[in-house]
């Protein structure tokens, strides 16, 4: 103990955006916190989108969400990809801070879907190619942490992402859906680990939904039960 308070005299904690003092590592300073969008109040109960009006514990549909059929049942966002949120998932995604997926994970288990008996957690796979250039998989350092917060299994392997896929920025809701058909699928050796489970799905973000549909499909068709999906940020039509 006294070797980490004097730790943190010397290095003092801090904002993970910014770099001002901070009371906990780890932590947003109050300017940064004003500028991050967490999700709370009346949302979309299939894709975590916030909504107008009261949350009246009701379950809501945005305007996608009643016009797309989700391959999942039960949607949730800890923050809207704007502001300091984007700048978040952009510096733990492509900036090498893998150490922002822990506050990014206690983020998450704060409004994640009920965790189940027997619940696997699975997160979005990477393309080996990519997850070399990258080095990690973001979402699944998050999925591991999640599990360990929510007392689940975490199942890492049980998906899989045989060929490389052309990047979806840029591209529309339809090409988004069309370019993931099929391209993710149960791993060959480990995907039979999901039968019968109730699978929390766990990606950073989520757009117009297609990679996390793609891979609920993948689960159900390795006889998952039911599938939930938990990001750390949702894009909404007005960022």
């Amino acid at each position: 103990m006294k070797l980490q308070s004097a730790l943190r005299l010397i290095y003092p904690p801090q904002c993970l955006t910014c770099g001002a003092a901070v009371e906990d590592e780890m932590s947003l300073c109050g300017d940064c916190w004003k500028e991050t969008y967490f999700i709370d109040g009346l949302a979309c109960t299939t894709c975590g989108l916030p909504l107008p009006g009261k949350d009246r514990e009701e379950d809501v549909q945005c305007d996608d969400c009643m016009t797309i059929a989700r391959p999942w049942r039960f949607g949730r966002a800890a923050m809207l990809y704007r502001g300091k949120g984007r700048e978040l998932v952009l510096r733990l995604k492509h900036g090498d801070r893998s150490d922002f997926a822990r506050p990014a994970a206690h983020w998450m288990a704060r409004v994640a879907p009920p965790v189940e008996p027997n619940t696997a957690i699975v997160p979005v796979p990477l393309h080996w190619l990519r997850q070399l250039k990258r080095r990690y998989n973001q979402s699944a350092l998050i999925a591991k942490i999640l599990a360990d917060d929510l007392g689940a299994q975490y199942l890492p392997d049980s998906l899989h992402r045989p060929k490389a896929t052309q990047a979806l920025d840029g591209k529309s809701r339809d090409n988004r859906f069309a370019s993931l058909q099929g391209q993710i699928i149960p791993h060959p050796k480990r995907g039979h680990h999901l039968a019968g489970r109730h699978v929390l799905l766990v990606d950073d973000v989520m757009t117009s939904g297609a990679t996390l549909a793609a891979c609920a499909e993948a689960c159900i068709s390795a006889g998952a039960r039911e599938v939930d999906v938990l990001v750390l940020a949702r894009v909404s039509k007005d960022d």
